[in-house]
């Protein structure tokens, strides 16, 4: 297939890799000249993926027309809060036919709509032409080829059928389901749990209380997944849990890193200053809640998370406010 590959941060790039690797032809479009210049000079993305050696096939471009240019899917690797505007600018470049791959893990301020849906509303494609591409996927990991595997989510299972052959590698697994809402959920709200890790982490708690908030954690994912509608199972695999893992558990994972930061004691201002790539668990964590209270679904880690990104709450204030909620019966799954 023809693909192309829109954003050239570490996961787009490493989608673009993974995309040559099982035999595509793929154009990457990047943002600035000079980062399309050296994927094609030095096949390599010095300011994402440095030291990893990108195809020699690989191409990259900074003129979306040209990446668009006869592409059979077109792959989105955006910020979340910037892909209503750039989509908005690409859609008359868009191949009529073309699948529209969502690589983005995020909500949307304003509307608090899922990636999928903001693409819906722009280029007016069907659910048919849509998918959803998630999971546990290290960037820098899978760069590197080592083994891994990701959810291809679409309704339409032709459609999930050849993305998931277009993406499937010796080192790359990808699996289909049918459930784009849940597969969604799961990318956008394990980014603000991980925040929340990163910050247990970071005051120098243990594996019981990482524990404690990755699965309380799953509970609010399912319990808002529930609320639209999504299949709970989903939850329980690789878009969920999966996900939840290795974005709570993984230094790489720029979430819990960003967290991490904070409970060591850096004031928010530094820690926004350190990083360079969008931490898309800051950005979503307030469309997320809202999106919760629209349904009427309780997200405590989620709420105090907001509080601590966006309203300066303290960071000991913060952990005294998760621990201090009522004890309850756990229900599974909710």
């Amino acid at each position: 297939m023809k693909a192309a590959v829109l954003g050239a941060g570490s996961w787009g790039t490493t989608f673009a890799q993974v995309l040559c690797d099982a035999g595509n032809e793929v154009v990457l479009w990047c943002r600035r000249p000079e980062v399309a210049q050296a994927v094609m000079a030095s096949h390599e993305n010095h300011d994402r993926l440095p030291g990893i050696a990108l195809p020699q096939a690989l191409r990259a471009t900074a003129d979306p027309g040209l990446a668009l240019n006869g592409a059979e899917f077109v792959a989105l690797a955006v910020p979340a809060q910037t892909l209503r505007a750039n989509l908005t600018s690409w859609r008359h470049l868009l191949p009529a036919d073309a699948l529209l791959v969502s690589l983005i893990k995020g909500v949307e301020h304003g509307t608090s709509e899922r990636m999928s849906e903001v693409i819906a509303q722009v280029t007016e494609a069907g659910p048919e032409r849509i998918c959803v591409v998630t999971g546990p996927n290290l960037a820098k990991e899978i760069a590197a080829r080592q083994h891994s595997a990701t959810v291809v989510a679409c309704t339409d299972h032709q459609a999930a059928d050849r993305i998931q052959k277009a993406c499937h590698t010796g080192y790359f697994r990808p699996y289909t389901n049918p459930d784009v809402i849940g597969c969604e959920l799961g990318g956008a709200v394990k980014n603000v749990i991980a925040l929340a890790v990163g910050i247990a982490v970071g005051m120098g708690l243990g594996d019981n209380t990482r524990a404690l908030v990755i699965t309380r954690g799953l509970a609010e994912i399912a319990r808002l997944g529930a609320a639209l509608g999504a299949d709970q199972h989903t939850f329980a695999g690789l878009a969920g849990m999966g996900d939840l893992i290795a974005s709570c558990s993984s230094p790489l994972a720029r979430n819990r890193s960003f967290g991490e930061k904070l409970g060591r004691g850096m004031p928010l201002a530094e820690v926004m200053a350190s990083t360079d790539e969008v931490v898309e668990g800051v950005t979503s964590c307030r469309p997320v809640l809202q999106l919760a209270r629209a349904h009427g679904v309780e997200m405590p880690i989620t709420d105090v998370m907001v509080s601590v990104v966006h309203e300066g709450m303290d960071i000991g204030q913060a952990v005294i406010m998760l621990a201090s909620r009522s004890a309850k019966p756990e229900r599974y799954g909710v």
